[in-house]
């Protein structure tokens, strides 16, 4: 008897095997890459069970339909809120390839270019927070906080303190911070308490609490940062609010030290970045939030800068902030800089910057020695031998510090600058935040943080990687193959 039940049991789990096959073969590539449904294959061929149970929990790149009707809705309110295209300069040196780009985004749910910005970099940690902390002191009306990872630590604690003092004059304070991503580092629960005890209403992005009925895939995440104040001043980048060891024993012991880069823009772009926020806030509470800020009246300045705000994620049908590089590459000229901590492409990025290199561009990225999340940063070096034989310059930012900055110039005309990393998770999975901004006297700021990069970082040649030892170059390839499962 016992006998029959283990065959009839075997039979069961082979026939159960071959169904999840079959089954996977016709599903799995369905509106996905080939790379993407070729890694998720070999996970649910390689281990059925499990493979098949990971490809359900996490196989699908959208939001929830209510979050995406909720983005749809949000992205008219978008259009009412940006102001400023009638001072657009399209004096010299306007790229004759940065109109078609500028539709291309606005095509995609971007807001439009605008004019009429000023804008400043904040190349160091402790310079942004202090900038900061010092602009919410001077908010009348509202201050609006998001930030992928948001605690309470004795770095953080000023700018904590600058919200509350806001908060107790009568100003209007919003705060919203990722929940999985805050969650995962110490004084999450002290993060809370004081924005409580200030009277702070405060919101988790992409909550995972399904005891509340808030469930969704769980890698899906909001990763922007983003400051307004009054609806005149924001800010963005790269720079989460936390310490630069990110409150870790393990990177404290390492010396590890974050590197990042934040922006400080003015001009009617702040409208465009706070309606990101306005929709971040909408998705969360069911809240529309109505304008609290007089229209922007600042004059023409000659330095005065065209941005345009790209959000990105899977609220939308597009993968925007791709799309947008990927143009930005094949129209570059002269020279690319790109920075990215996280560099694992897709194919259609692969080719346009190894395209770029070949086709006599001058094109140079910035990445890390070391890096915080060993897959990832395996998978990326697995791309190294490529980028090389096609010309391509990488320099390697020496250790113990980890550079977390996001953004890349093309030519003297154009940068790009957000919470966007160049891989297929800020493709695909992650709500992210970039502004093109247009305007020489920003691009050679920029120039100057990726000189400082350059005296920090060594050159990698192809001859010393081509010698690298032959366990790290299987064990990068390895780590490729699951940069494919988005």
């Amino acid at each position: 008897m016992e006998h029959w039940l283990v065959v009839t049991l075997i039979v069961v789990l082979v026939l159960l095997d071959l169904a999840i096959r079959a089954f996977s073969l016709v599903v799995v590539p369905i509106n996905r890459k080939p790379q993407t449904a070729t890694g998720w294959l070999l996970a649910i061929f390689l281990i059925p069970y499990i493979g098949f149970f990971l490809f359900l929990l996490l196989g699908s790149s959208k939001l929830p339909r209510a979050r995406r009707e909720k983005q749809t809705e949000i992205n008219r309110y978008i259009l009412e809120q940006t102001e400023g295209i009638e001072r657009v300069r399209r004096d010299h040196p306007w790229p004759p390839w940065l109109e078609s780009i500028t539709h291309l985004n606005r095509h995609l749910g971007a807001m439009p270019l605008v004019g009429g910005n000023q804008a400043e970099l904040y190349p160091h940690y402790d310079d942004a927070f202090a900038e900061m902390t010092a602009a919410v002191d001077e908010a009348r009306r509202f201050v609006h906080v998001e930030f992928y990872i948001a605690s309470l630590d004795d770095t953080t604690r000023p700018f904590f303190e600058s919200l509350a003092r806001a908060q107790a004059r009568g100003v209007t304070v919003r705060f919203l911070m990722d929940h999985w991503a805050s969650k995962s580092y110490p004084y999450f629960k002290q993060t809370l308490a004081f924005l409580d005890a200030a009277g702070i209403e405060w919101h988790l992005m992409l909550p995972l609490l399904p005891l509340q009925g808030k469930f969704q895939r769980p890698d899906l995440r909001n990763h922007r940062k983003i400051l307004v104040i009054d609806g005149s001043v924001a800010f963005t980048g790269s720079q989460n609010l936390i310490d630069r060891s990110y409150d870790l024993r393990s990177n404290i012991e390492r010396g590890l030290r974050w590197r990042d880069l934040f922006a400080r823009f003015e001009g009617p772009v702040v409208a465009g970045i706070n309606a990101l926020f306005v929709t971040d806030w909408y998705s969360e509470t069911d809240e529309l939030l109505l304008r609290e800020s007089d229209p922007v009246q600042r004059a023409d300045r000659a330095d005065a800068l065209d941005c345009q705000v790209v959000p990105s994620g899977p609220g939308f049908d597009g993968e925007n902030n791709l799309r947008l590089f990927n143009a930005l590459l094949y129209a570059a000229q002269e020279r690319v800089v790109i920075t990215s901590p996280y560099f694992v492409p897709d194919d259609s990025m692969l080719y346009a910057i190894t395209t770029t290199a070949q086709r006599g561009v001058e094109v140079e990225l910035f990445v890390g020695e070391i890096g915080d999340h060993a897959m990832t940063w395996h998978a990326q070096r697995s791309y190294y031998e490529g980028l090389l034989r096609a010309g391509v310059r990488i320099w390697l930012y020496r250790s113990p510090t980890v550079l977390h900055a996001k953004h890349f110039t093309i030519d003297d005309d154009v940068a790009v600058i957000g919470s966007s990393n160049m891989d297929m998770r800020s493709f695909t999975l992650n709500l992210e935040i970039s502004v093109m901004v247009r305007g020489k006297p920003f691009v050679d700021a920029l120039r100057e943080v990726q000189d400082d990069y350059r005296a920090a970082s060594r050159e990698l040649t192809l001859d010393e990687w081509l010698a690298r030892p032959r366990g790290s170059r299987v064990f990068d390839n390895v780590a490729r193959l699951t940069a494919a499962l988005q």
